[in-house]
């Protein structure tokens, strides 16, 4: 029996056998001959994966070669893993059921610091060494990409390169390199030498003290390869649907925002362009719904035209479309016509108009109070999203987080005779993070976390009609340990999952005291990563280069502990560098 036929005898014994059982629509040929082959990872469940933009796009550009193939591996459910195990079979790929180590290239896309444990348990379910440099030439070349790029050292080690910035180039120029290598029969320190020649490439094997990286960018995202044939999953997904990107990037500059000051500079795409990959998207798939998807959604130029176009095409073809969280200042009610949402999500992020000049979210008391637009368009719902422990919080911060549901369940009031609306509060912790004015400032201790929580749910207890949640303590410090992370920590994960750490992100298999054994196995605390930093002090990821400087972030940074905001990009340019890496496309 071989490995194909055993994987699907025990599939009936898990949970969700269709996260497993690949042939979803749109999948590609798999008789098609190829040279070289890329297993997509996701550390994470497969309704997660399957709702992830990136990988749908990455994947969809190697399909559409002709000497290439892309397959995709998500990591399994804890059932599973004990069957894999059990039965004697190494982690497979979704499409063919392919081991992940017979691949020529394995990419992990890495988005989410609880992801970083998950890494470990998929390379030791494919039975792939943790470490580079335990990986010979037998071994496929394994690299990462994601988000979490801005600041590749606390898992460098396990790696042969990472790709910082965005992927839509580099990947396939990887997988080509790669491939033809491996050809050759040439060494994999040969091929990694061609790799850290490619931009955006980091080879931390050959990294020398004092190069900079270039963070790998998009510069004509008008006619960049776009998703046209996204997978259509075959269990419920977290986001089931079709997803349409706007534009990259933002032009808010909130100080606290890492993909606000990663995805920079600002690209968009024409209404036309857009308007046609999405009538490209649905006739696809048959998704009965279409989601507009940029870091702020209602600030893209062309929205009005857009909109209007796709409301006359998703009217015909039965189509519900989506928006997301929305940004107060630019909110119209035409805007959600159209949407079968229920309820509408905004982010005030702070409780007071001083709070919110210091972290540059350039919203007032009166455009927050424009949300009455969505109680006078008939939604009943709103989702409120704000952060406690950002840099010079107060009480009286907090304290006006409450005062603002007051004061919108006051206007719904006097629009419904009286009656509640449903809010829901959202609170995070603010975390710091790599490539924004607030990487050197510290965390809020774990105790004041608990007790500003406490505080504020007392405070929304006593409003009618309120539904508050909040992110967990223990999750944030190790959140925010992960983010300003050096080399030492990728020994700290390799401990934490010795110890039992998996699916870190998920409540219910999160292990606080595995993480703080971890740390203190590793000779190391959390603490030495949530402190605050010197403006002098050398930082781990400073040899990434995002394009914005270095100055313009101590600048904003200054400009936070004075309350002074800093205007849109769309305003003009405000000088943050990163217009020397590619086109603004709305200036």
């Amino acid at each position: 029996m071989d490995l194909k036929e055993k994987f699907f005898e025990i599939l009936p014994e898990v949970e969700k056998p269709g996260r497993y059982s690949g042939g979803e629509w749109n999948s590609p040929d798999l008789k098609k001959p190829v040279k070289g082959d890329m297993c997509f990872c996701f550390p994470d469940l497969y309704e997660i994966g399957m709702s992830n933009l990136g990988i749908q796009i990455l994947y969809e550009i190697v399909n559409d070669q002709k000497d290439f193939r892309a397959e995709r591996c998500f990591a399994p459910g804890l059932d599973l893993a004990k069957k894999l195990k059990e039965n004697d079979i190494p982690l497979l790929s979704i499409e063919s059921k392919k081991p992940l180590k017979d691949f020529t290239v394995v990419g992990f896309s890495v988005g989410f610091e609880l992801l970083y444990s998950n890494i470990l348990y998929m390379l030791d379910l494919a039975r792939i060494p943790f470490f580079a440099k335990e990986r010979d030439e037998s071994y496929p070349i394994v690299i990462a990409g994601g988000p979490c790029s801005v600041n590749p050292e606390p898992f460098k080690l396990f790696f042969d390169a990472i790709v910082c910035g965005e992927g839509e180039e580099v990947d396939l120029e990887i997988l080509k390199i790669v491939t033809e290598g491996k050809r050759l029969k040439l060494k994999k320190r040969e091929i990694l030498e061609k790799l850290k020649a490619l931009e955006g490439v980091y080879v931390p094997e050959l990294y020398r003290e004092g190069e900079r990286v270039k963070k790998a960018v998009i510069e004509d995202f008008e006619h960049a390869p776009s998703l046209r044939r996204p997978l259509v999953p075959t269990i419920e997904s977290v986001h089931d649907r079709a997803t349409l990107e706007l534009y990259r990037g933002c032009a808010s500059g909130c100080r606290f925002c890492q993909a606000g000051f990663w995805y920079r500079p600002i690209r968009e795409k024409s209404a036309d362009a857009c308007f046609d990959q999405a009538v490209s998207m649905l006739k696809s798939t048959g998704f009965s719904e279409l989601s507009l998807c940029s870091l702020s959604t209602s600030d893209y130029s062309h929205l009005e035209e857009l909109e209007g176009r796709l409301n006359e095409f998703c009217d015909e073809h039965r189509v519900y479309l989506a928006l997301p969280s929305l940004r107060i200042s630019s909110f119209k009610p035409g805007m959600v016509d159209k949407s079968r949402r229920s309820s509408l999500t905004f982010a005030p992020e702070a409780g007071t108009q001083r709070l919110r000049n210091v972290i540059n979210k350039n919203v007032s008391e009166e455009e927050i109070d424009k949300i009455s637009v969505a109680f006078e368009a008939g939604y009943d719902s709103v989702k409120l999203y704000f952060m406690m422990g950002l840099p010079t919080e107060t009480d009286e911060d907090i304290r006006g987080i409450a005062e603002i549901v007051r004061r919108l369940q006051g206007i719904y009031k006097s629009l419904r005779g009286g009656r509640i609306p449903n809010i829901s509060v959202s609170c995070a912790v603010f975390i710091p993070k790599p490539c924004t004015p607030f990487q050197w400032e510290a965390q809020i201790s774990f105790d004041e976390m608990r007790r500003k929580q406490n505080f504020l749910r007392g405070l929304l207890s006593k409003i009618k009609g309120v539904n508050f949640s909040w992110h967990g303590a223990e999750t944030s410090v190790l959140e925010a340990a992960l983010a300003r992370g050096d080399e030492r920590l990728c020994a700290v994960i390799v401990e934490a999952y010795r110890l039992g750490a998996r699916f870190d992100g998920w409540t219910e298999h999160f292990k606080w005291d595995v993480w703080q054994k971890a740390f203190e196995n590793c000779g190391l605390t959390m603490q030495e990563y949530t402190r605050e930093r010197a403006e002098s002090e050398p930082l781990a990821w400073d040899f990434i280069d995002s394009g914005v400087t270095k100055a313009y972030l101590l600048l904003e940074r200054h400009k936070s502990r004075e309350g002074v905001t800093t205007k849109n990009c769309r305003e003009g340019c405000n000088g943050c560098g990163a217009l020397s890496r590619g086109r603004c496309t709305v200036l």
